[in-house]
Order: C-alpha cells, then sequence, then structure tokens
C-alpha cells in the first residue's frame, strides 16, 4: 500500500500537467485557425466552443499546486531556514526539527478540516443527501463555475486533500527523523537520467586536461 501511496504526488502531477498541456494547446490552435479564412473548416471551428479551456487550466493548476506542497514535504525540497538550528547541539536540534514538523502537520490539519467543512457546507452535502435520496429541499445546492459549470465544491475539495496529505506526509517525515536522525534533502544537483556519468567540478576539469596534454607531449617526442 505504502509503495502506490509514495508516488501518488507524482501520478496525480503528472496526468494534471499532461492533460493541462493538451487542453491549452488544442485551446491556442482553435483560436488561431478560427481567424483563417479556410472554406468550411473555419465555419465549423467557430461553432467549437473552447471557452472553458482557460478556466480548466487554471483549476489543473491548483490542484497541482496543492499536490506539489505534499510532494515537497516528502521530498525535502521546501525552502527553509535551519542555520541557527543546525548549530545547537545534537538534542535540542532533534527537539527543534521535531516540533517543526509536528507545528506543519499540526497547521495542515486545520487547514484541512476548515477546508472540508467549507466544501461540505458548499454544496457536497447537497450533492451527497441527494444522492441517496434523502430531502435536500432546504440545502444550499452551492454555486456554479461560470464555464464549466461545475459545481465549485470539487474545484475546492484540493484544499482538504492537498492539506490532508501534506500533513501525513508531515508525521511520515517526522516519523523517519526519530526513527533515524535524517531528513529528506532534495539535491538541486542532481539531473534525473546522469547517475552513470561522471561530474566533475572546474578544478578536476583542469587537472585532467593538464595531466592528457602532457601524456600527448610525450608521445609525441614534446611536439604534438
Amino acid at each position: 500500500m505504502m509503495k502506490y501511496l509514495d508516488h501518488l504526488e507524482e501520478v496525480i502531477i503528472t496526468f494534471l500537467i499532461g492533460a493541462a498541456t493538451v487542453v491549452i494547446f488544442f485551446a491556442v490552435a482553435h483560436r488561431y485557425l478560427s481567424g483563417i479564412p479556410i472554406p468550411g473548416i473555419q465555419d465549423w471551428l467557430l461553432t467549437i466552443n473552447m471557452s472553458w479551456a482557460q478556466e480548466l487550466c487554471i483549476y489543473m493548476f491548483v490542484w497541482m499546486a496543492k499536490f506539489g506542497a505534499a510532494y515537497g514535504v516528502r521530498t525535502g525540497i521546501h525552502v527553509g531556514v535551519d542555520v541557527i538550528v543546525n548549530r545547537l547541539p545534537e538534542t535540542w536540534r532533534v527537539k527543534c526539527v521535531l516540533l517543526g514538523i509536528a507545528g506543519g502537520a499540526l497547521f495542515t490539519s486545520l487547514i484541512g478540516t476548515l477546508g472540508a467543512r467549507f466544501v461540505w457546507e458548499n454544496g457536497m452535502h447537497y450533492a451527497v443527501y441527494s444522492r441517496i435520496g434523502m430531502n435536500v429541499s432546504e440545502l444550499y445546492s452551492g454555486p456554479t463555475t461560470p464555464d464549466l459549470e461545475w459545481p465549485t465544491w470539487i474545484i475546492y475539495a484540493a484544499v482538504p486533500l492537498g492539506s490532508y496529505l501534506m500533513c501525513f506526509r508531515f508525521l511520515q517525515v517526522g516519523w523517519g527523523f526519530f526513527r533515524t536522525g535524517e531528513l529528506p534533502h532534495h539535491d538541486h544537483t542532481h539531473v534525473d537520467g546522469l547517475e552513470d556519468v561522471k561530474v566533475m567540478d572546474a578544478t578536476e576539469a583542469l587537472e585532467e586536461y593538464e595531466v592528457h596534454k602532457f601524456e600527448g607531449h610525450d608521445k609525441d617526442g614534446g611536439a604534438r
């Protein structure tokens, strides 16, 4: 179960980025092709309504941001100032790190709970009760989005879902730090696919160049 959960953010973010790219591509292509006076094709393109594309992409980027925040906690890519914490004695350092992680978990759990309450009262309760056949005559059905005309509670659901997942990642990181004393760390110099490639700094490259240069001079009798 955990091996699937550990890649949940990547799956969601990858799908949303891919879908948003496809939607934007077709929306832009539709906009430009509609302005070209091609007999028959222009009239057909003008009958296609793509006004919803921008709104949909905005919502997908909102969902990407919420689940991307949870991904950032799990992989350690969020920006943090830990200069003072790292200078503390080990015992106090551990306590400060655990306190910070607990604060993050508490904050995200509160945001998730408040977000869930807002989503429920913004129309989700109407949708759930009407689906199970209960009387919803006195309930607020909730607003809909301007172009897609989707219930807004579906869009706002990104807040509780993303926040609760972020809270879980904080607890996961905290438990791992408590057991091993290590935090997830993202190497900004790492490039996927280059694991087997030797990477050297400028000094190493210059030294290697000098070695090869002198070896070349020796082989050619000093006149390469």
